[in-house]
């Protein structure tokens, strides 16, 4: 059915309306007279299920992850199983069960405060005749509500309220993102390279199986003059920095979405980068594990590169550099601890060993510790 046969609703069938008040001749007094034209000016107001929306699969700031979109976008699984999927996922992965948490925490602000702002997007053709709602912003609200109904197990679809939109930009989704949450480098550099294609009149290619190369069909455009000027607006970002996000796009697919799971910063990522290639998902990782900045992402590259031709080295520069972040990450744990009082060390303390009996690593990090108790021991002791 196309969509204009729809019902339509006003945005403000949600709060009551003031009886009009007349003037001595019968007639509205001009200021509300004027707010009534108003609210007839605004944009059509429908509420539809998840079931009738789907995300924009090239939205510069990606949420679903990239083992679950091809099944996803292809129809081959619904929004709720997608969910549900998402929701298994994320119990192996810390990054992704951050991203859940915030996103069930905003499903659930739905109850207490309602949608406060509405899903925008336009009706499109589907190959089947059907009419579905692309989403232009919101789709963060559009997952809340997902994984909400499945972790919940509601029987009944939630509706949100959307508000169509005759012409969709890139520039309203960047801007929407941007106020929504701060992005990570790699959203940011997705929202540049989108501004720029945008610019130039380059459309996604619906048959691309991996969306990360329409954004990095941006550093290969020859830039007009006034591109830059017509994006820094946006961004809010000098030109320099801008250049700098997009070289991240340089890195592989699955490096790009761990550093956008993971929020890696820009100087972090321009740090990986000045590696030798082959090095890049191991310093991603360690980073990631290690919770590095910048300087000491520099400094083990450096050694790495110093050491790397001295190859007859009892210890590997590998094996070195691993062993240096080690200690670096092990003395940022107790520098923390040290600077609480007693109380405060106490209730770390049992925090740390509940998540680490939930994560179900408490076991091997007890091992760890047992070792390396033995070895420092056995130290001093030559002392």
């Amino acid at each position: 059915m196309s969509p204009d046969r729809r019902k339509r609703s006003s945005a403000f069938e949600d709060f009551p309306v003031e009886e009009i008040p007349a003037s001595a001749g019968g007639q509205p007094v001009a200021p509300v007279a004027a707010r009534v034209e108003a609210l007839q000016q605004v944009e059509r107001i429908e509420r539809l299920k998840p079931s009738q929306m789907l995300p924009d699969r090239f939205q510069p700031r990606r949420l679903l992850p990239a083992a679950l979109r091809v099944n996803f976008f292809s129809g081959k699984l619904d929004c709720y199983q997608t969910a549900a999927e998402w929701i298994s996922l994320s119990k192996n992965d810390p990054g992704m069960r951050a991203e859940i948490e915030r996103l069930l925490a905003m499903g659930s602000s739905f109850d207490e405060h309602g949608q406060i702002k509405p899903i925008t997007g336009c009706w499109i053709p589907t190959q089947d005749g059907r009419y579905i709602f692309q989403i232009e912003t919101g789709e963060r609200r559009f997952w809340a509500a997902c994984l909400r109904a499945v972790s919940e197990h509601l029987e009944e679809e939630p509706l949100l309220r959307v508000e169509v939109i005759e012409k969709p930009t890139r520039q309203r989704q960047v801007l929407e993102n941007r106020h929504a949450e701060p992005p990570s480098a790699v959203g940011q550099a997705c929202e540049i390279a989108a501004l720029i294609l945008s610019e130039l009149g380059i459309q996604p290619d619906p048959t691309l199986s991996d969306e990360y190369d329409y954004f990095r069909q941006a550093r290969l455009q020859r830039m007009p003059a006034g591109m830059w000027e017509r994006i820094m607006p946006i961004m809010q970002l000098t030109r320099p920095r801008m250049v700098q996000l997009l070289n991240i796009l340089q890195m592989p697919t699955p490096l790009l979405e761990l550093a956008d799971r993971y929020r890696l910063s820009e100087r972090v990522l321009r740090e990986i980068l000045a590696s030798p290639r082959e090095g890049w998902e191991r310093m991603l990782r360690i980073s990631i594990q290690n919770n590095l900045t910048s300087e000491e992402v520099a400094e083990i590259t450096t050694t790495v590169g110093r050491t790397g031709a001295e190859t007859r080295r009892k210890s590997s520069p590998s094996t070195a550099s691993t062993a240096k972040v080690a200690v670096g990450g092990l003395r940022r744990f107790a520098n923390a601890l040290l600077h609480l009082d007693k109380f405060s060390q106490a209730q770390a303390m049992d925090e740390i060993a509940d998540e680490l009996v939930a994560a179900g690593e408490a076991e091997g990090i007890m091992l760890f510790l047992e070792d390396l108790g033995r070895a420092i021991t056995a130290r001093l002791s030559r002392r």
